[in-house]
C-alpha cells in the first residue's frame, strides 16, 4: 500500500512539472503561434513603425486566441539587432517580422541557426528556405505625390529628406521626381541625407536647410514626423511618408504615401498556421492595398485632386507605370526609351538620380 501511494505521488508529481513546462496543458501558449516584431525606431503615433504595429493589432484582432505577439521597438541595425532576433527564436517565437532594411544580414544568420522558425524581412532582399521578404511599392504613391508637390509649389523647388543612399531610397527620389515633373517641367528637387531611419534632430534641421534654400513644399524618407513639424511652423507645405501626418500640420501637410500591413501580417500568420508558408519575394502596390494615399489637403484644388485620383486608378489597373520611358539619368544618359518602363529588376538596383534632381548620391 505504501509502495502503490508513493509511485502515484511521484507520478502526479511528475505530471504537474510536465503541466508547469507547458508539454502537457492543452491551453499553454506552446498551442499559440508566437509572432514576434522588432522595430528600428519608436511606435509612436505615426511613422514607418507606428504602420507595422497597426499590422501586428490587426493581426490580433483577426485571429484572436490562436496568436500571441510581442514587439521590441527602437532596435538599432546590426549585432543589437542580431541579438534581439535570437532571443525571440530562442523564447520560442514561430514567427518573426523584422521590419528594417539593415535587419536583412542578421535575420539571415539567425534564420541558419534556427531553420524551423520562419522569418519575413521587410525591405530586403535575401531569402531563405525559412525566410521571405516582403515591401511595398513605395515609388507608386511617390509619383502620385509628386504631382501634387508640382502643382502646389510656388518657387518650384521641392525638398527631400533623406536616411540612407540605397535603391529603396533614391527610387522614391526619382519617383517624386517625375510625378513633379510631370505636370510641372521646371521643378527641381534638392536632397539632404541624414544617414538614419528616425533622428528627430537631424530631420528637422534637414527640413530648416532646404526651407532656407528655398523649398516651400518638404517631403522625406525618414520615419519622424520632424519635416510636417517644421514646414508648419515655416509656413510652407509638406508631404508625409508612411502615415497620415496632418495632426502635425494641419494647413502644411498636402497628402502622404501610406504603407498598410494589416491584411499582409494576418495572411502570412494564417499560412503559418495553416502549414503552408512558403519563402517568397512579396513586392505589393496600390492594386494591393498595401499603398494608399493619406487624405488630400482642401486648398487643394478640384483639378489637381482629380489628376491624383485618375492616375491612381491608372497605377492600380495597370494601365500606367510611373517609371514609363523617356528617362533620363541626371547626366542625361537615357535610362528608359519612349514607351517602355523598367522592370522590377531595373527599378531594384536603382542607384542614379534623373533628371531633375540636384546633387549627387553619397558613396
Amino acid at each position: 500500500m505504501k509502495q502503490h501511494g508513493f509511485l502515484k505521488a511521484v507520478c502526479l508529481i511528475g505530471a504537474a512539472a510536465l503541466m508547469l513546462t507547458g508539454f502537457l496543458s492543452p491551453a499553454s501558449a506552446a498551442d499559440k503561434l508566437k509572432v514576434g516584431f522588432v522595430y528600428v525606431s519608436p511606435i509612436g503615433d505615426a511613422g514607418w513603425t507606428y504602420q507595422h504595429d497597426l499590422g501586428r493589432l490587426a493581426m490580433e484582432k483577426a485571429l484572436g486566441d490562436k496568436v500571441v505577439t510581442k514587439y521590441i521597438e527602437s532596435v538599432p541595425e546590426g549585432a543589437e539587432a542580431e541579438r534581439v532576433i535570437r532571443d525571440l527564436a530562442q523564447s520560442g517565437h514561430n514567427l518573426i517580422f523584422t521590419t528594417s532594411f539593415g535587419y536583412m544580414n542578421p535575420t539571415q544568420k539567425v534564420a541558419k541557426i534556427f531553420p524551423k522558425v520562419i522569418f519575413e524581412h521587410s525591405t530586403g532582399y535575401k531569402r531563405s528556405k525559412n525566410v521571405g521578404t516582403y515591401m511595398s511599392r513605395f515609388y507608386e504613391g511617390r509619383y502620385l505625390t509628386g504631382i501634387v508637390a508640382g502643382k502646389m509649389t510656388k518657387s518650384n523647388v521641392l525638398g527631400y529628406v533623406a536616411a540612407f543612399p540605397i535603391p529603396e531610397v533614391i527610387r522614391g527620389i526619382n519617383s517624386f521626381t517625375l510625378g513633379a515633373k510631370s505636370v510641372n517641367p521646371d521643378i527641381e528637387v534638392r536632397v539632404i541625407w541624414v544617414n538614419s531611419w528616425y533622428d528627430p534632430g537631424k530631420e528637422r534641421e534637414a527640413s530648416e536647410a532646404l526651407i532656407d534654400q528655398g523649398v516651400d513644399v518638404v517631403t522625406h524618407h525618414t520615419d519622424s514626423t520632424a519635416p510636417t513639424i517644421t514646414a508648419q511652423e515655416k509656413g510652407v507645405y509638406s508631404i508625409g511618408y508612411h502615415s497620415d501626418m496632418s495632426k502635425y500640420g494641419e494647413t502644411a501637410h498636402l497628402t502622404a504615401t501610406t504603407h498598410v500591413w494589416d491584411e499582409y501580417y494576418t495572411k502570412v500568420a494564417k499560412e503559418v498556421l495553416a502549414g503552408t508558408w512558403t519563402s517568397k519575394a512579396v513586392w505589393g502596390g496600390i492594386k494591393d492595398g498595401m499603398i494608399e494615399l493619406a487624405p488630400l489637403n482642401k486648398s487643394i484644388p478640384a483639378d489637381v485632386v482629380a489628376l491624383v485620383k485618375k492616375t491612381e486608378k491608372s497605377i492600380a489597373d495597370g494601365t500606367f507605370h510611373p517609371f514609363t520611358g523617356p528617362i533620363k539619368k541626371q547626366d542625361g544618359i537615357m535610362a528608359i526609351e519612349a514607351g517602355k518602363h523598367m522592370s522590377d529588376d531595373e527599378l531594384l538596383n536603382m542607384t542614379y538620380y534623373v533628371e531633375g534632381v540636384l546633387g549627387t548620391i553619397p558613396k
